[in-house]
């Protein structure tokens, strides 16, 4: 978006107001990250190197926020004189929204859908998808369109048990990768209620990411996105974020202290992926200490740190140097917030008798050809897999 708005765009951006505010902190963080590698490998390129120039800058940012329009859930909107949008949860992250458009065209109506992230249901902190009203021509996500997760009950047991044997039998560190929105609050909301059942280890828990602390106080100023357990639990413990012993880390300064203490902690740290961020210092000056413990909690692509970390690698090569991975490796599945193929199929029931076409899109091609197949086989026909500059008349 800020790109766009660099390149001349002149219109407005609509988006949810979780999703603006949202934005508003990950665009600049964004920003700021290019601007910075920008200038580091400028200052070191070859003279015979083109300058490296970042996709956007700070001002960029500044400049496409001011071109947002936001809106609640469930009130339609219009864009156009013969178009208007309606949002709708679609349970992935904080202010993601389904989008459903209505439009005009002499005394025809056209209903068109885009899932976006279809998010799955019964997970922690927000509400469950909303199936999107019915419509005649829907795109459709196929993320996991070739499986089905690993079942949710008894996570928080697995998170206890990984955290009592590292920093309790252990003595060591809890190293947890973890994307900033999302992930990071989904892990220190269930940590919070195992402190609040008294369980968790009279630990510290540092969450060393400054972006994930400004997301964090991004989620406490949206309740309205909140499930109905959370809205309970609030009621005994108003910060479901907050809790003796839990600190948020902003400076670089504090960060590397962490890698020097050898007292066992927790430490939640982005990127999820170990492959940028404070999470990848934490990975190289702790992955040779057998105390300690990695805890996966997200798809990594195979070859970044965390992937060949899940993949049972016996070394990495960081930083110039190749350290022993002696460290325990656990994984918990579970956490993914898009649904799966079983899960998006029961998103798209209501969707059946109304549907003319269907395309799918964001997703490998085996995993697209396998989520064609699934809807053919349980009642979707006309389901299409669209090549790039694919156009179509309705």
């Amino acid at each position: 978006m800020p790109k766009l708005v660099a390149d001349g765009f002149r219109g407005s951006i609509y988006a949810t107001h979780a999703t603006r505010d949202l934005c508003s902190i990950m665009l600049t963080d964004s920003a700021r990250i290019q601007e910075s590698d920008a200038y580091h490998k400028n200052k070191h390129k070859q003279p015979d190197e083109p300058e490296k120039k970042p996709l956007y800058v700070v001002e960029d940012v500044r400049n496409a926020l001011e071109r947002f329009a936001s809106y609640n859930y469930e009130q339609w909107f219009q864009v156009h004189p013969k178009v208007r949008v309606l949002f709708r949860d679609a349970g992935h992250i904080l202010g993601s929204a389904t989008v459903a458009l209505e439009i005009k065209e002499g005394d025809r109506t056209i209903r068109f859908g885009f899932t976006g992230d279809i998010g799955r249901p019964h997970r922690p902190i927000l509400g469950d998808p909303l199936p999107m009203p019915e419509v005649d021509y829907l795109i459709c996500e196929s993320t996991y369109g070739d499986r089905e997760h690993e079942s949710a009950p008894g996570e928080a047991e697995h998170l206890f048990r990984v955290v009592h044997h590292t920093c309790v039998e252990k003595r060591g560190k809890l190293i947890i990768p973890a994307f900033s929105v999302g992930r990071t609050q989904e892990i220190v909301y269930m940590l919070d209620q195992l402190h609040h059942a008294g369980k968790l280890p009279k630990v510290p828990v540092y969450v060393d990411s400054p972006l994930a602390v400004n997301a964090t106080e991004v989620f406490l100023n949206h309740p309205v996105c909140f499930d109905h357990q959370l809205h309970q639990y609030m009621l005994e413990n108003e910060d479901p974020f907050g809790f003796n012993g839990l600190h948020y880390i902003r400076s670089v300064e504090a960060s590397k202290a962490l890698n020097t203490s050898h007292n066992p902690c927790i430490i939640i740290s982005a990127s999820g992926m170990m492959n940028a961020g404070r999470v990848k210092h934490h990975l190289f000056n702790n992955m040779e200490n057998h105390r300690n413990t990695f805890l996966m909690v997200g798809y990594c692509t195979p070859n970044t740190p965390g992937g060949r970390l899940r993949d049972g690698a016996k070394s990495l090569y960081l930083f110039g140097q190749n350290r022993q991975v002696l460290a325990d490796v656990e994984i918990m599945d579970s956490f993914s917030a898009h649904g799966d193929r079983h899960e998006m199929l029961d998103f798209l029931r209501n969707q059946q008798k109304s549907l003319k076409k269907l395309w799918l899109v964001h997703g490998t091609i085996d995993r697209q050809e396998k989520w064609r197949e699934y809807l053919n086989q349980n009642g979707f026909s006309n389901v299409e897999i669209p090549e790039l500059g694919h156009e179509e008349a309705l």
